[in-house]
């Protein structure tokens, strides 16, 4: 059984392409990867959509993800919740599975811990309404002017950050595991962290802040995270993944 993992794929699978990802040839079902959020798969609900998902499923591998904040939390949220490797999933498709916020898998023989979410930065010029009786006006303004906005419920969902359910569940999953895992995957990562490498581009915020308690307090190997569109290690045990495929020992 073996682990690959990999940073934000926003929809486009081709990185797990057979003739790019060579190493399929010899998994199973029994073998994994995980996307570091930002799975993207579930957007628009389209057809080309549902084709792409169907591929996945039809891969050798299990597909896992933890969302990150260009998902459609509105979609998200109608697929089934189960219990599998000890934590609650939610089947997208037969090996395609959510990772979900504040779990915690044994995943071939690894204590993996899960929390999903992260702030979006490309917003500076603010959340359009689609039901405001200016959109239309205001849209075409945005879009002449080059601004970074998103529009609510079609490219933004309030949801991108967890709830205080879903931190409760986060500290009480890691409360019986004594803050004692091996691996950590998020989309984001702690502001500590992240103050090292942006240099103040990212803002912290109440995930990253939380995710710097979880850093002092929990004992882990390796933590990986998407979001930064980089491929780095940071301090030895922060992983930065975007297009790179990494294979756990």
């Amino acid at each position: 059984m073996a682990i690959f993992l990999t940073g934000d794929t926003h929809g486009d699978f081709s990185r797990l392409r057979p003739e790019v990802f060579r190493e399929q040839e010899r998994l199973t079902k029994e073998d994994y990867v995980i996307i570091c959020g930002d799975f993207g798969g579930i957007w628009d609900g389209s057809d080309t959509e549902q084709q792409w998902l169907d591929w996945l499923a039809d891969r050798p591998f299990t597909t896992l993800f933890v969302d990150g904040n260009h998902e459609n939390y509105d979609f998200l949220r109608n697929y089934p919740t189960c219990e599998w490797h000890g934590g609650q999933v939610q089947t997208i498709r037969p090996g395609v599975l959510h990772l979900m916020r504040g779990q915690l898998y044994e995943i071939c023989g690894k204590r993996i811990f899960t929390m999903g979410g992260a702030s979006s930065h490309d917003i500076r010029d603010g959340i359009l309404e689609p039901d405001n009786p200016d959109y239309e006006r205001k849209l075409r303004q945005l879009n002449a002017a080059g601004a970074l906005f998103r529009v609510n419920h079609r490219s933004w969902w309030k949801e991108e950050l967890p709830s205080v359910d879903e931190y409760e569940t986060a500290r009480k999953t890691l409360n019986q595991a004594r803050w004692d895992v091996d691996y950590i995957i998020t989309h984001c990562c702690p502001s500590s962290v992240q103050d090292t490498f942006s240099r103040g581009f990212y803002q912290r915020d109440a995930l990253t802040d939380f995710f710097d308690e979880i850093q002092e307090r929990c004992r882990f190997q390796y933590w990986f995270f998407g979001h930064y569109h980089e491929n780095m290690v940071v301090e030895r045990r922060f992983v930065v993944l975007y297009e790179q495929m990494l294979r756990l020992k």
